[in-house]
């Protein structure tokens, strides 16, 4: 394949560094470097840096933070979106956002191709693809895993040190770990025995919940239109109320999830992932939604959890089918509105209160004393007509 300019989405770590080198030797032309911040909370220019003295003829770092949590962790969020009912999806929401500037900086620049670090065995290969074919088919897309004669990560590490490549990962300690504002993963090494509990000086947002305050932290989240838009009363841009509750969610040991979960290439993989924030969300939206939602609308969009959840673990967030799933789903969310208070202590994060003027509940209908909007005898025809078709097989099978 003839390539005449390639941009990299580079991180620094031990594959991307390693990438950098080997596509000036093998292709033989300018690369570019690209560096996302989606809030993984690294020193970019020390890493802008790597890559120049790595053999980068550009370098660009772009602040993603704003547009990552705004435009699809929030939009996730409306969905109540979980992959196999624990991972939120943090990797696989950065995917799209940090493809997407991948794409503008290859058109700024004159590039026709783009290449990424995903290896052949992993999800992110798919998302990286899939978002360069929706948004710009035209461009070459190299991806090196699938393409060098690497069998794993030891050899990459002979290769980073034969060519004076500093790399954070070690034979001794070689787990890989992806962070950014929604949360930090964990795979493969040591984690690869599913058995085995993660070592604690592992986790990075949050604490274990044994050495949590002895006293829980209680917090409220305010929703307009299904998004949080403030905590404690105080209104932040999405990035910032993120960054908050992770912070407020690590110290009480909230998110932590250890999971074998399966990948849309057909394997089963062990991860484990921290989510502060984003687990206390979750939380909150669901109980703002339970009074503000009608019960056939909120069962009606509980049933496309698991579909919007698969595709953006799959990779489609650019597909017209989850645009379509969003579109209904923002529709709900018009009367999400309101404050949940919630309570933090040792790893539970649990709802205490939530109120809206938007609520569909309203104690003079459930109570269980006297009211006048509701008569006891109506529901007994209500009854006798939903039975009516069990009680007529009884009849006709006795018979």
């Amino acid at each position: 394949m003839e390539v005449k300019k390639i941009v990299l989405a580079y991180s620094g770590g031990l594959d991307t560094s390693v990438i950098l080198k080997w596509l000036k030797e093998t292709y033989n032309c300018p690369v570019v470097a690209y560096i996302a911040d989606v809030g993984q909370n690294e020193d970019l220019e020390k890493i802008r840096e790597k890559a120049i003295k790595t053999g980068a003829d550009e370098v660009y770092v772009e602040d993603l933070k704003e547009e990552f949590v705004r435009d699809y962790v929030f939009p996730a969020l409306r969905a109540n979106a979980i992959y196999e009912n624990f991972y939120l999806l943090g990797t696989s929401l950065a995917r799209p956002v940090i493809a997407k500037k991948q794409v503008e900086i290859a058109r700024k620049t004159g590039a026709d191709a783009v290449a990424h670090g995903a290896t052949g065995k992993g999800n992110d290969q798919v998302r990286f693809e899939l978002t360069y074919m929706a948004l710009a088919p035209e461009l070459k897309i190299i991806a090196p895993w699938r393409e060098w004669n690497f069998k794993g990560r030891s050899d990459l590490i002979d290769y980073a040190k034969r060519h004076g490549i500093p790399v954070p990962v070690t034979k001794e300690k070689p787990y890989s770990s992806d962070a950014n504002l929604l949360h930090i993963s964990y795979e493969g090494g040591i984690l690869e025995d599913p058995w085995k509990e993660p070592p604690e000086d592992m986790f990075i947002m949050t604490v274990s919940p044994e050495k949590a305050p002895d006293r829980p932290t209680y917090v409220g989240i305010e929703f307009e239109n299904g998004d949080p838009v403030a905590v404690d009363g105080k209104r932040m841009s999405p990035s910032e109320l993120l960054s908050y509750l992770n912070e407020i969610g690590g110290k009480n040991g909230i998110g932590r999830v250890d999971i074998v979960e399966n990948r849309y290439v057909g394997m089963k993989s062990r991860g484990v992932y921290e989510t502060p924030g984003g687990t206390i969300l979750r939380i909150a939206h669901l109980a703002i939604e339970s009074i503000t939602l009608d019960r056939e609308v909120m069962h009606l969009k509980d049933s496309l959890v698991t579909k919007y959840s698969e595709l953006v673990y799959y990779g489609y967030w650019f597909s017209p089918e989850r645009k379509v799933l969003q579109a209904m789903i923002d529709e709900t969310q018009k009367s999400v509105n309101g404050v949940v208070r919630l309570k933090l202590y040792k790893g539970n994060c649990m709802v205490v209160g939530r109120k809206s003027d938007n609520s569909l509940y309203h104690p003079e209908f459930a109570t269980f004393e006297e009211d006048k909007v509701y008569d006891h005898k109506d529901a007994t025809g209500f009854i006798r007509l939903n039975g009516l078709r069990m009680k007529i097989a009884s009849l006709l099978k006795n018979k």
